[in-house]
């Protein structure tokens, strides 16, 4: 039974395009039509800077602005508001932390962890930092299913690991990673936990309390928002502790020509004017996805991957890369003797559109020997139909490169 089965109307994309089946969610969502109003809506109506006038509009705006932090907050179950930092997305939110972090509290032999499968965006900014400051990048191996090798991940740990960081979800292999066995055993070794929530952040119900995470990042573009907005969450204490990297104005406390100090977490790291309609965009997502419920959602795309799985093995030759059981709702897969951009490029052909390649995790490609896959990711607006229009699409692809 699909719990969701009208949500496709939310959204514009498919009145324009009503043959679309659109199954590239991990990429970036497609945007209702509520989160388009509040753009526009913003900009034609209320539109005024932040943090900076005292005049209606401007008064108005940043309440908006300031609103939609508390939102995220309550999102993710942060302690305080404060700990919310807007960025222009995940991979920028993650190289904030890592130069941020690392000039804090890395030192040469220090050590960075991450995993085999991670995003390179949750793997150039560590490497950076830690070439720059004479650190170490450790990785966690993982299994032909796609799961980190917890025991291993052991032995990585010692009292020189000053960073864990890893996806909630992997983006390529769609693997949900123990993050909870991860964080508690990195705080026994005195470490910090950076979660890479872009898979997760609009598929699960999240308490960063429970999870007791020090920092989580995500984009807006992948939770049903607009693109150019992000966020880093990060544990009030650690934040006092890390220096702004970039500098301009409204970070600032006081600038004369001798010196500067900068202002409090979050003010520190929001230099320059932000991106103030896209954060009241990412309001509305949230409270889109707020109001059908994230655990709806959960059920609903965990039924999509679970008829999706079944009916892709009966195909000849597939073989699904990342099968543990675990999993967030993004399927990766190669068929023998079929090249992925080829079935990507036919399935268009079908107005069916996944992705092919890498999918920016190249060390992921590696470690299962090949040059890439296929990809389907699910999101709210799927149904069970679309799968069966797609398992009958691959199949008269098949049939003609056969």
């Amino acid at each position: 039974m699909q719990l969701l089965t009208d949500r496709k109307t939310d959204f514009p994309i498919f009145a324009r395009h009503p043959e679309l089946i659109y199954l590239d969610s991990a990429a970036s969502t497609q945007k209702p039509k509520v989160v388009i109003d509040a753009l526009t809506n913003f900009y034609a109506h209320n539109y005024g800077t932040v943090n900076r006038a005292v005049y209606k509009l401007a008064r108005e705006a940043t309440d908006a602005y300031q609103t939609v932090r508390v939102k995220v907050q309550k999102l993710l179950n942060a302690s305080h508001p404060e700990e919310i930092i807007f960025t222009r997305g995940t991979t920028a939110s993650l190289n904030l932390l890592a130069r941020s972090f690392g000039k804090a509290f890395l030192h040469p032999g220090d050590v960075v962890i991450i995993s085999a499968t991670e995003h390179h965006s949750n793997i150039v900014p560590w490497q950076m930092i830690c070439e720059e400051r004479g650190a170490v990048l450790r990785v966690i191996p993982v299994d032909d299913q796609g799961e980190i090798l917890f025991d291993e991940y052991l032995e990585l740990l010692d009292d020189k690991v000053k960073m864990v960081s890893i996806a909630h979800i992997s983006n390529a292999l769609g693997i949900l990673h123990p993050i909870k066995k991860v964080t508690d055993a990195a705080h026994e070794c005195g470490a910090c936990v950076c979660i890479d929530g872009a898979q997760s952040v609009a598929h699960l119900t999240l308490d960063l309390q429970q999870l007791d995470a020090d920092f989580f990042a995500f984009s807006a573009h992948k939770m049903y928002g607009p693109t150019g907005v992000g966020v880093l969450y990060g544990k009030s204490h650690l934040l006092e502790q890390m220096p702004p990297i970039e500098g301009g104005g409204d970070m600032i406390e006081r600038v004369t020509m001798e010196k500067t100090t900068h202002g409090a977490h979050p003010v520190k790291f929001e230099a320059g004017t932000p991106m103030i309609a896209e954060v009241v965009g990412l309001g509305a997502a949230i409270d889109y996805l707020t109001t059908i419920g994230l655990e709806t959602i959960a059920v609903h795309e965990q039924e999509l991957l679970h008829y999706a799985t079944q009916k892709l093995l009966e195909v000849d030759g597939l073989r699904i890369i990342g099968t543990a059981p675990e999993k967030g709702a993004i399927i990766s897969f190669v068929i023998d003797g079929v090249h992925p951009l080829d079935i990507a490029s036919l399935l268009d052909c079908k107005q069916v559109a996944i992705r092919s390649g890498h999918h920016c995790s190249q060390p992921t490609m590696d470690r299962f020997n090949l040059p890439g896959t296929a990809r389907l990711s699910f999101g709210l607006y799927n149904a069970l139909e679309e799968i069966d229009y797609l398992l009958s699409s691959l199949s008269s692809i098949l049939e003609l490169l056969r």
